[in-house]
């Protein structure tokens, strides 16, 4: 995860261009923070195992994701909290500066891995593979594929891998993973996605309407990979998985960062991840 520093723009600025922001923010962001904060809105909590750096923005950091609904246990790392800088355009789309190392939990971290046996889906975005190979002791395990080289050293199969079909960042190739995960979930924002399990079986799906004016893009990725972790490991099929997760990813763009307008309320059917 890393902290968020926002600013509405008209739009972004050229080289040597100066512009104003309309609006201004901070709060936590990332990967991990913005799907875990989805999966409790969802599932009625939700535990973070994150690292943070230890200093005040890392502190800030956890407490803020507390009052988000979240358990988290930290592994704290004798370096600067990870930061971002995120622009929103008029359109809503967010251009992101990244400063500092990627943090993730380690398995030699006294955090409590032991619990990720008695839960029913764990979404992975960062850590090393001693990390990822506790991770797999849950009934469902998910994982984005920013963090490849984790997914290739660990040597577990994946319930389901979320890669994009237009991020460079989180492309993914068949046979990167060994195993193969179960399915890939290729995201396209607006256009929805594509899935594909190993024997070639393949489908789509669309994007959900906005169920509002929108606002800002930034974190519907990562709510629709929440929902989608859910509703996997809810027992839902992949179908009515990625119909929730579109759903928790249009619901996002409405709101004023990745928090405010998430989708929140548990679906008839629901695991019992904490």
């Amino acid at each position: 995860m890393e902290w968020i520093e926002f600013a509405r723009v008209e739009g972004v600025p050229l080289a040597g261009e100066i512009v104003h922001a309309e609006d201004n923010w901070q709060e936590p962001g990332g990967g991990g923070a913005v799907a875990a904060v989805q999966m409790a809105k969802l599932a009625g909590g939700a535990t973070l195992f994150t690292a943070l750096g230890d200093d005040e923005l890392g502190h800030r950091a956890r407490d803020e994701l507390i009052a988000l609904g979240l358990r988290v246990e930290v592994a704290w790392r004798d370096e600067p909290q990870r930061r971002g800088f995120v622009h929103v355009d008029a359109a809503g789309e967010r251009t992101i500066t990244v400063i500092g190392e990627r943090l993730g939990p380690r398995g030699d971290d006294t955090l409590p891995w032991e619990e990720l046996s008695e839960v029913d889906c764990v979404y992975f975005t960062a850590g090393d593979a001693a990390a990822l190979r506790a991770s797999r002791t849950a009934h469902t395990l998910v994982a984005t594929s920013r963090g490849l080289s984790t997914l290739i050293d660990a040597g577990v199969e994946l319930d389901a891998l979320v890669a994009s079909g237009n991020d460079a960042g989180e492309h993914y190739e068949r046979g990167q993973i060994e195993p193969e995960p179960r399915v890939v979930v290729r995201t396209a924002g607006a256009a929805g996605g594509q899935w594909e399990r190993p024997d070639g079986e393949s489908g789509r799906w669309q994007a959900t309407p906005l169920p509002g004016p929108m606002s800002d893009a930034y974190g519907c990725g990562d709510s629709f990979a929440g929902g989608l972790t859910y509703g996997l490991g809810a027992g839902m099929a992949l179908d009515d998985a990625l119909g929730l997760g579109a759903r928790c990813g249009a619901a996002n763009f409405t709101g004023r960062g990745p928090y405010e307008a998430q989708l929140s309320g548990r679906p008839p059917s629901r695991p019992r991840a904490r």
